[in-house]
């Protein structure tokens, strides 16, 4: 088996019921072969980026795995596929977006993959969840360039 690796996975969904989606979702993560989950944020509120629909519910999740990044990757989307995730037309809404967002500190551009996630650090709603479990991940020039995108934590 390989050797344990920490991974992020952003997570979104905006129908249905959002937050019981992203909480189910976390619990997928942690019944996911050779994985678990370490730690996970807290889930926040935020408008579509680049979209329009209902407002996401968003969260980050620490992964410890032993998958690789494109085993891993196809487990998110098996997660998503469950989930009745449905891909009509790009930034559709959504009952659930999994994104790997890091893989260790690895850095993979494939056609399929690309890690870190490239858009990860314009994202308030990836960065603030990833902030709050693991704020050496984030530099605060980044929370900052991201101040004019509304989020706010959920209860």
């Amino acid at each position: 088996m390989r050797a344990p690796v920490t991974a992020y996975v952003g997570l979104g969904a905006n129908l249905g019921d959002p937050s019981a989606a992203v909480r189910a979702a976390i619990e997928g993560l942690d019944a996911l072969p050779q994985s678990r989950v370490t730690a996970r944020s807290s889930l926040y509120r935020t408008a579509p980026v680049g979209a329009t629909g209902p407002d996401y519910v968003n969260a980050v999740a620490a992964l410890e795995t032993s998958l690789t990044a494109p085993d891993l990757l196809a487990q998110l989307q098996h997660l998503e596929q469950r989930a009745g995730r449905e891909r009509p037309y790009p930034n559709a809404p959504r009952t659930l977006d999994l994104d790997l967002l890091l893989y260790g500190d690895a850095r993979i551009a494939s056609p399929r993959l690309v890690v870190p996630h490239p858009r990860m650090h314009e994202r308030a709603f990836v960065l603030h969840p990833l902030a709050e479990i693991a704020p050496h991940l984030v530099p605060a020039a980044s929370l900052a360039a991201v101040t004019s995108q509304v989020i706010a934590g959920l209860p």
